[in-house]
């Protein structure tokens, strides 16, 4: 039956997310009912509650998910009540060129399966409420469709099994399915907050024989040397001249994780010639790259992107959740704090602190 539940609203740009009562619909056959546990505090969270990028309002943000199943549709065959999983953003329906290509994260048909006949969360008066990404984690209780959702093994904690579901699934996935860095190649990682932190961490375990990480904060980079980085850069300086001071021609693969255009810019300079550029971070809405023309044609550099890990989510998860309880891939040691639910705003006010890799909320009390 519809159920009653919390959720912090955003019911305006840059005011206060506002905790209200809201009701959740049932689940459509393919959907589950999700009682959420615990969300990671995501930039991506911010650009829309800062109105750098547009969302209909009003709407629950929050996307990096992870929770305890309450109840399933009528055609969910895989999950069941009580099973602990963590969210994909990217549902897929598995049949489009896309999909059948092993570009989950590209559907084409994307809208289409997220469409339901009633909406999933609205106001006890009636008023529909919009979900960002069609999870809104921001609430108590959510739902999500069965192929966007990954049991996670006991051992490991909803708290920290929530990265797996964003700035993990991005960061790794960036390196391996995106920019696909081989065994030996030089990497810079441009921001060094979650998901650069993840970026990182995913260069690591591709091998490479040098990382630089790139940031203003030197916090942030000395956190980045726990994740892997082998040097450091302060992005004041001239980040180009300073890589090549230490590795000749420049790099093989470089990751932007801040969403600017200055940022792009960089990523592209500090390549050596054939290098790669992987744009990472969602910048706001009207930005506009100007690049160099020779780069491409003389020096033949590729400049691409990479959206939620560029490969299968749901797979890719699995994957990343073994590579944790193998001491392979560091969980624990990029969450900062876990905070309650109702006080989500301060962490909000932390992010732009270095001392923060990620903040996390516990929305069981």
């Amino acid at each position: 039956m519809m159920i009653t539940t919390e959720a912090a609203l955003l019911t305006a740009v840059n005011e206060p997310l506002e905790f209200t009562e809201i009701r959740v619909d049932d689940p459509e056959p393919n959907e589950v009912r999700l009682a959420v546990s615990n969300v990671g505090l995501c930039h991506s969270d911010l650009h829309y509650m800062t109105g750098t990028v547009g969302a209909d309002l009003p709407v629950v943000v929050g996307h990096e998910v992870a929770g305890v199943v309450e109840s399933v549709g009528s055609a969910v065959t895989s999950l069941r009540p009580g099973d602990r999983v963590v969210g994909a953003l990217t549902p897929s329906c598995g049949l489009c060129r896309n999909c059948q290509a092993g570009h989950s994260t590209q559907c084409q048909r994307v809208r289409q399966i997220r469409q339901r006949p009633r909406p999933a969360f609205q106001l006890p008066g009636g008023q529909v409420v919009e979900r960002l990404g069609d999870v809104g984690a921001f609430s108590r209780h959510t739902l999500m469709r069965e192929n966007a959702l990954v049991k996670m093994p006991d051992e490991v904690g909803l708290h920290v099994g929530c990265l797996l579901s964003c700035c993990i699934i991005t960061g790794v996935g960036a390196v391996f399915r995106g920019a696909q860095v081989r065994p030996g190649a030089t990497v810079a990682v441009i921001g060094c907050g979650g998901v650069g932190s993840a970026i990182i961490q995913g260069a690591r375990l591709a091998g490479a024989s040098a990382i630089v990480a790139v940031d203003l904060d030197y916090a942030r980079l000395a956190a980045a040397r726990t994740y892997g980085a082998t040097h450091v850069v302060n992005g004041a300086v001239d980040v180009a001249t300073e890589i090549r001071k230490t590795l000749g021609d420049g790099v093989d693969y470089s990751f932007e994780a801040v969403g600017s255009a200055r940022t792009a810019a960089t990523a592209l300079s500090v390549l050596r010639a054939t290098g790669t550029a992987c744009l990472v971070g969602i910048a706001p809405d009207g930005t506009d790259l100007t690049v160099p023309a020779s780069d491409f044609f003389f020096g033949e550099k590729r400049l691409i992107g990479s959206y939620m890990g560029s490969g299968h989510a749901r797979e890719d998860i699995t994957q990343f959740a073994r590579l944790y309880l193998q001491g392979r891939l560091l969980l624990d040691e990029m969450v900062t704090d876990v905070i309650p639910f109702r006080e989500i705003y301060k962490g909000f006010e932390a992010m732009g602190s270095g001392e923060v890799t990620r903040i996390v909320a516990d929305l069981t009390v």
